[in-house]
């Protein structure tokens, strides 16, 4: 019986597949951490030297009090300037006291410090640098999200963090960096535990407003319960009612929106672990062509390629599954409701 079962299944794969593949673009279309219509011509510009089209971003995300572009902008300039820095530097000779260069300049010793050898040293040396960026602008949160991940690095204890988590949500409290943040610190790889990491994920999407990506973050909590092993039964209901949740957040952002793209990526990772094949495939159509670094890169050095290979994996569970052929649908009976 387990070689028909296995000859019954192949034959499913190979009938079905093909079709699970429509509304998926195909694998050459999709990008990595592909950057939105505003980020993108910054990046090209910094790539030729030139800091002024990623000055007149920031200012207008600091102006216009978009914290959370802001955040994900400074991000991905600094993750950039990491590589190529020569318009930061420009930009800080001509304008050493503009607060989106200094939190750039900030964000970027940062991530420095976390890869240096000398993690805690590096890390030290930068903290006047996240002051002078967090004097540039005192409403902007983005420059405490950067000292939430600096104090995470330097092992402050449970008080001080809570004072700089304090400022953070003083000045946005529904602020999902900030939030992603103190979700690190809390959880079991550093200064808390599983629990005390999805009760604080629970409780602050329980607290935020309708719309905000806060509302996923207990799936983040999920990831972190699966990284540790196989979990009991009690922390897989847990995760399950995370993935519902972040499924629920998913559905309320247009396919292909770059927007919740990560959220979606570390989303379909959960469903995926937890075996709901129909759901992670589903997340797969709503991502479209955004594969983000993360969570595939926790597992390899190619994340795009990790993506593809679980979203085709993907395909042939849920075609495995699908009856053979829709015989069953012609042998039913019409009545006069059918």
């Amino acid at each position: 019986m387990s070689l028909l079962r296995a000859l019954i299944s192949t034959a499913r794969m190979i009938r079905h597949t093909p079709q699970l593949g429509v509304g998926l673009p195909p694998d050459d279309a999709v990008l990595l951490d592909a950057p939105d219509e505003r980020l993108a011509p910054a990046l090209v510009a910094a790539a030729l030297g030139e800091y002024e089209p990623a000055a007149k971003l920031l200012a207008i995300t600091r102006e216009s009090a978009e914290w959370e572009n802001r955040d994900r902008y400074v991000a991905r300039l600094a993750a950039f300037a990491h590589g190529r820095d020569a318009w930061l530097a420009a930009w800080l000779r001509g304008a050493p006291r503009d607060p989106d260069a200094l939190l750039v300049r900030a964000e970027l010793a940062v991530r420095r410090a976390w890869e240096s050898p000398a993690r805690a040293e590096r890390l030290r040396e930068s903290g006047p640098l996240i002051d002078a960026a967090a004097d540039g602008d005192p409403r902007d949160p983005v420059p405490w999200r950067v000292a939430l991940d600096h104090a995470r690095g330097t092992r402050v204890p449970h008080t001080a963090f809570e004072s700089l988590w304090e400022q953070a949500v003083r000045r946005s409290p529904h602020h999902y960096g900030c939030h992603v943040s103190a979700l690190q610190y809390l959880s079991a790889e550093w200064y808390g535990s599983h629990r005390e990491c999805f009760d604080f994920a629970e409780q602050a999407a329980h607290d935020t407003l309708p719309g905000s990506l806060v509302r996923a973050l207990p799936v983040r909590a999920a990831f972190t319960q699966l990284l540790s092993g196989e979990p009991t039964s009690a922390q897989a209901d847990r995760i399950d009612a995370a993935a519902d949740l972040a499924i629920e957040v998913s559905a309320g952002y247009e396919a292909g929106d770059p927007w919740p793209a990560e959220i979606r990526n570390l989303l379909t990772y959960v469903l995926v672990e937890r075996g709901r094949w129909d759901a992670a495939l589903e997340q797969f159509r709503l991502i479209g062509p955004y594969a983000t670094s993360f969570p595939w890169t926790c597992f390899t050095d190619d994340p795009l390629g990790r993506f593809l290979e679980t979203r085709d994996g993907v395909k042939i569970q849920v075609a495995s599954t699908m009856p053979l052929s829709n015989r069953a649908a012609r042998r039913r009976p019409h009545g006069h409701y059918a």
